[in-house]
């Protein structure tokens, strides 16, 4: 096997337009699906830890069902599936400049949806977390339910699940390549076009390789100094809690 090392430097140092595009289609695509992830999620956690069964029925059910099915199938049955029956069909946004087509936007919701399942259950083992006797002295300074969650649960509990939510999106921007089976030129299906004209496999796919290992490391790099501003700012408060004490104490 003979291995191009120019080809392959020029397309990892000087990728083409096309490649170029499908980088950010890849970036828009996974933050999209990551945001409506983010906003199915927390209700969808708070309907699963309701007393009501008409709230946590349809919630469970929601997470069992986009739990329990491929990703993969999820997309081709949103874009393909909903048209054919007649339910929903996609067309092309427009907004000045920029175009999102019908296929981008099915991949984006598509990749939400199964992500706010995952959400809902990151969001609600965050909030039982919280220690129970929080909200009980909040109920004693007379806090209705809607302050207590916003008040005193959710800040506690987002300390909780800042870390997995960023695990899930590294899961999401690898996630990203299986819209390309409904024609979305991301990075992947570019990377195809390309291999498809030039014959290069090896070489495209590990230019192909190396560019999602450096989005996810670059992420990674994030969430590790989120985790240490996290950790520095519990220290900084512990000690402020132990001064207080002993300044009572004396």
């Amino acid at each position: 096997m003979h291995f191009d090392w120019p080809y392959f430097w020029h397309q990892l140092l000087e990728p083409d337009g096309a490649f170029i595009q499908g980088l950010w289609l890849t970036i828009l695509i996974s933050v999209g699906g990551q945001v409506i992830g983010l906003v199915i999620g927390l209700p969808m956690a708070l309907a699963r830890r309701s007393a009501s069964v008409f709230l946590m029925w349809p919630a469970r059910f929601y997470i069992f069902l986009m739990r329990g099915t491929p990703l993969l199938v999820q997309i081709v049955f949103i874009y393909t599936g909903l048209a054919a029956a007649g339910i929903l069909r996609f067309h092309d946004f427009i907004a000045g400049p920029f175009t999102i087509s019908g296929n981008v936007q099915a991949g984006i919701l598509a990749l939400g949806l199964n992500e706010g399942a995952y959400m809902a259950e990151i969001f609600r083992a965050g909030i039982d977390a919280v220690d129970r006797g929080q909200t009980e002295a909040a109920k004693s300074l007379g806090m209705v339910p809607g302050q207590i969650l916003r008040f005193v649960v959710l800040p506690q509990a987002l300390r909780i699940i800042l870390l997995p939510i960023g695990n899930q999106f590294n899961i999401m921007l690898k996630n990203s390549t299986l819209v390309s089976v409904i024609g979305v030129s991301e990075m992947l299906l570019v990377t195809e076009t390309i291999n498809s004209a030039t014959f290069r496999t090896f070489e495209l796919y590990s230019v192909l390789a190396l560019y999602f290992l450096v989005l996810t490391s670059i992420w990674g790099g994030v969430m590790r100094y989120v985790e240490w501003r996290m950790d520095r700012g519990a220290a900084r408060g512990d000690t402020a809690v132990i001064g207080t004490l002993q300044g009572e104490h004396i």
